[in-house]
């Protein structure tokens, strides 16, 4: 399955069981931006009755891996993406359904260009986590690489 011929969310459900598990919905996928949302379900609550951390952490992990994929899915056939390292900050109190709105930290185009000179890139994916009021009740930062198929 290539990115070209099915959809992101698709694609990632097919991919990554957890993407299903959580229900996530992608409201935007584009190669500067990925927008997922994790809507409001009690059997992933946490003990207060919000999101539980692990499926905020697996909502912005999975919007960086959407934006990663739409901005290097031309790479597919040649590198794999691979998440290096992950840091979250839970910043405020997460109630109902939370948005993850992830960017690209790097260029698309300097980080094909190290690709294509026999490196193994890494570039950075920002992510923040919103409520339904747009407060920002985390952010996440998730270092990727380009791993060349060997």
């Amino acid at each position: 399955m290539t990115v070209e011929s099915a959809s992101m969310g698709d694609m990632l459900a097919a991919a990554v069981p957890m993407v299903r598990t959580l229900n996530l919905e992608f409201v935007e996928v584009t190669p500067e931006r990925a927008v997922l949302r994790l809507p409001d379900q009690p059997e992933f609550h946490n003990h207060i009755g919000g999101p539980h951390a692990g499926a905020m952490f697996t909502l912005a992990e999975s919007a960086s891996g959407a934006i990663v994929l739409k901005a290097f899915g031309d790479q597919l056939s040649r590198a794999v993406p691979l998440a290096v390292r992950a840091e979250i900050g839970y910043k405020k109190l997460a109630m109902g359904a939370v948005t993850a709105t992830a960017t690209l930290g790097r260029p698309a185009s300097e980080v094909v260009a190290e690709l294509d000179a026999g490196g193994r890139p890494e570039f950075p994916v920002g992510i923040a986590i919103q409520r339904a009021d747009g407060a920002v009740t985390g952010e996440m930062s998730v270092v990727w690489t380009l791993r060349l198929n060997e």
